[in-house]
């Protein structure tokens, strides 16, 4: 009966690990949650998924598209898609408290995507997440609010900068030939 458990046992925890192994250079990382201490391992959350990813900052003249990003969510998660945002001071737009950042997203905008602590989106001290976006796609963000659809096997990377709404017609366009690739 013990040596039954052990590999049972054993085979959950290698198929676990090979599972997460699968996940590309995007996914393959834990990230914490916008003011809190939890973390998520992107890979066992999303692998599968169709992404968008974007750099968000609370105090920009973009900010209003929280609204269209969490109209996008609502319409297409069913279909497979996840929206990550990644707040960023980079461009000297953000809170620098979390707090103040998770209101504007959650009770200004009414945000239910996930939303991860405040990271730097660019050059060297860039995280993991956009560190793979860049290398991806050759962009890296211009300002807040640049966009990247990912699709569900990490393999295609589309940039958008700033000035491309979330409810642009070329845009929704790309994200459902994502989705209907694969999820």
């Amino acid at each position: 009966m013990k040596t039954t458990w052990f590999i049972t046992f054993g085979a959950v925890v290698f198929s676990g690990q090979l599972l997460a192994s699968q996940c590309g250079a995007v996914l393959g990382h834990s990230m914490q949650q916008l003011n809190t201490r939890e973390t998520v391992d992107l890979c066992a959350e999303y692998q599968g998924k169709t992404l968008l990813v974007v750099n968000t900052a609370s105090r920009c003249g973009f900010t209003p598209q929280f609204e269209a990003l969490q109209q996008l969510y609502q319409s297409y998660r069913e279909q497979g898609l996840v929206v990550l945002g990644f707040p960023s001071n980079d461009f000297r737009q953000e809170h620098s408290d979390e707090a103040r950042t998770a209101e504007v997203c959650y009770l200004d905008y009414g945000v239910e995507f996930p939303m991860f602590s405040t990271t730097s989106v660019r050059g060297r001290s860039a995280n993991p997440v956009f560190r793979a976006l860049i290398d991806k796609s050759g962009q890296q963000p211009s300002w807040n609010f640049n966009k990247y659809l990912v699709s569900a096997d990490e393999q295609t990377v589309l940039h958008f900068g700033s000035r491309v709404s979330p409810s642009d017609p070329a845009f929704v366009a790309e994200l459902e030939k994502l989705l209907a690739a694969g999820g």
